[in-house]
Parts: structure tokens; C-alpha cells; sequence
């Protein structure tokens, strides 16, 4: 049995492959909540996500390489590493989708420690500040 992969997974796709922010405004809601691995609190608002998710593009993406992924109608887990000079990054994407296809919350999971750090000082060098 095949399984097709949902449109907001596609389009997520899309963003990474071509490394385009723009593309994330049609891509989330205005309500999408950002869950940081650093930060406690969700972060609300479609700004503040597509601050986060275009520092990630940066920092993550030269090197950013999804292993394996999960997907149902609504949500999905992708799961990721990446290289920052030779730090291992390993992590999870867990997104959800309203039924316009636009995601509402975006989770990030990161291990190891120093992995985790080194992604933390090179995203705080990135988003302007709060």
C-alpha cells in the first residue's frame, strides 16, 4: 500500500528544499504555535514561527537531511540530522495541519547536549532580538 504524502508535508518540503521563507506564508496559520527546544514557553503567531523556522534554514540547512517520517490527514513526524563543523544535531519535526492545509503547531525535538547547544548559540545569532 502506498502512502501519499499530505499537501502541508509536500509544501514543507518545498520550503527546505529550496531554502525559501517566503513560500512559509501561505504555508502556516495566522495561530501556529512554535515549540522551540530551548524555549519553555510556545511561542504563538505566525511571525515569531516564521522567525524561527527561517533562522532554521539557515543554521540547519546546508547540512539538514530528513531520515525517516511519519504522516496521517492531520500531522506529521519527520525526523532529522544535520552537521553544524562537525556537531551532531539529531532530531524530530512534529507539525499539525488545519483542514486548510495550514500548519497550527510546529514542534522541534534536538539531542544530543551538544548538539542541542551548538544549534541554540547559532540560532540566537540569527533571530533578531525578542
Amino acid at each position: 500500500m502506498t502512502h501519499l504524502q499530505p499537501a502541508p508535508l509536500r509544501a514543507w518540503h518545498d520550503v527546505v528544499t529550496s531554502k525559501d521563507p517566503a513560500l512559509l506564508d501561505a504555508l502556516l496559520a495566522d495561530d501556529v504555535d512554535f515549540r522551540s527546544p530551548a524555549v519553555f514557553a510556545p511561542q504563538p503567531g505566525k511571525a515569531i514561527t516564521t522567525a524561527y523556522l527561517s533562522a532554521a534554514l539557515v543554521v540547519l540547512g546546508p547540512t539538514l537531511r530528513y531520515t525517516a517520517e511519519w504522516s496521517d490527514e492531520s500531522s506529521a513526524v519527520l525526523e532529522f540530522e544535520a552537521d553544524l563543523d562537525g556537531v551532531y544535531v539529531q532530531g524530530v519535526d512534529m507539525m499539525r495541519w488545519n483542514a486548510d492545509g495550514r500548519l497550527t503547531s510546529f514542534t522541534v525535538i534536538v539531542r544530543p547536549l551538544r548538539g542541542l547547544q551548538e544549534l541554540i548559540t547559532r540560532m540566537a545569532a540569527q533571530l533578531p532580538s525578542q
